[in-house]
């Protein structure tokens, strides 16, 4: 039984639209998603339902501090002791928290995904592995565009403008810098099946080292 050892915590930092669910995807699909405990960093942004929309729509959400961070910390702790969590549910159609939660429960891997989670110092702390998934800043607009348009309701000139405006000038102060605390920097992400080999490799090696003894 592996329940009983001290979780591994592996973070996965990059850019927006650089691929990271991607590689997110392929470990659990590899390690087995019922061992690994999920939580990405969006779905701790701030609620802003006490804001009206016009004020909500000119918030910076690529600034460490549109998120809750110290509640990701306290959610990955808590499941280092062994103890569930109760995951944020974040709309951002809205830009506000639903009053829905999902229960996330111990298990030998904590995977955290975010662009953000390496320029925290506590939070950083916390990984066992850092993994930067690094991808042309072109090819990262063109997914950002058509997961916004698809998936958040967003038009092609308020996609242009938030990345003019914030996604990429936060991107040059917090996220590229950030990338100089990573283990393993992967190159295109989840399609880089060599590195990907070698990082599933690493976290079944992790895995089998932290079997308690009995």
């Amino acid at each position: 039984m592996l329940d009983l050892a001290t979780p591994i915590v592996i973070g996965i930092a990059g850019g927006t639209g650089s691929g990271k669910t991607t590689v997110a995807n392929v470990i659990m699909s590899r390690v087995g998603a019922k061992h690994i405990a999920y939580l990405p960093h969006d779905a701790y942004y701030k609620d802003l339902c006490n804001l009206p929309k016009v004020q909500r729509d000119l918030i910076n959400f690529d600034h460490p501090n549109s998120l809750d961070t110290d509640l990701l910390i306290q959610h990955v702790r808590c499941l280092r002791d062994n103890q569930p969590i109760d995951l944020p549910l974040y709309d951002f159609k809205t830009h506000s928290r639903t009053t829905q939660t999902t229960r996330i429960n111990p298990q030998p891997i904590i995977l955290v995904e975010g662009i953000l989670i390496f320029a925290d110092a506590t939070l950083r702390a916390l990984f066992d592995v850092k993994i930067y998934v690094d991808t042309d800043a072109d090819i990262r607009f063109i997914r950002r565009l058509q997961r916004d348009i698809e998936e958040r309701g967003r038009t092609t000139s308020s996609v242009i403008q938030q990345y003019m405006t914030t996604v990429r000038p936060m991107h040059l102060e917090f996220v590229e810098p950030s990338k100089r605390y990573a283990d393993v920097i992967i190159p295109e992400g989840g399609l880089n099946t060599v590195a990907m080999d070698m990082v599933v490799a690493r976290i079944e090696s992790l895995l089998a080292g932290r079997e308690p003894s009995n």
